[in-house]
């Protein structure tokens, strides 16, 4: 998956929007707030850190040489996705869905609420 597949597919879940909170090369993607996707446009190999189910991250990792523990990330919650064609692009966005799914299930009902009204 190239930058913009990535871009585009993570700006296509609802209420996604980008932003660089940290500093010029740190880009997210969230939604009400939080964080379900961080990648570093100035970095090679490209790479995408993602929220995951503690026990699917374990056999993802196991299953992928390209899936790590999350960089920079609490790595018992995250996966750094190396994006250098060795996982395919449908399995990279399922994984992106998992993230999104687990943040928001993260929100306050109200939060979920008024995003699935929009």
């Amino acid at each position: 998956m190239d930058f913009e597949k990535l871009k585009i597919y993570c700006l296509s879940k609802k209420g996604a929007y980008e932003d660089f909170p940290f500093d010029s090369s740190t880009l997210t993607f969230r939604v009400s707030g939080k964080m379900f996707a961080l990648t570093d446009i100035d970095k090679m190999p490209m790479y995408v850190n993602l929220k995951c189910d503690p026990y699917l991250s374990i056999f993802l990792r196991e299953e992928h040489e390209g899936v790590t523990p999350g960089y920079h990330m609490n790595k018992k919650h995250w996966n750094t996705v190396i994006l250098d064609g060795g996982i395919p692009d449908e399995k990279i966005c399922w994984m992106i869905d998992m993230s999104y799914e687990l943040v928001l299930k993260g929100l306050s009902k109200k939060d979920r609420e008024v995003l699935l009204k929009k």
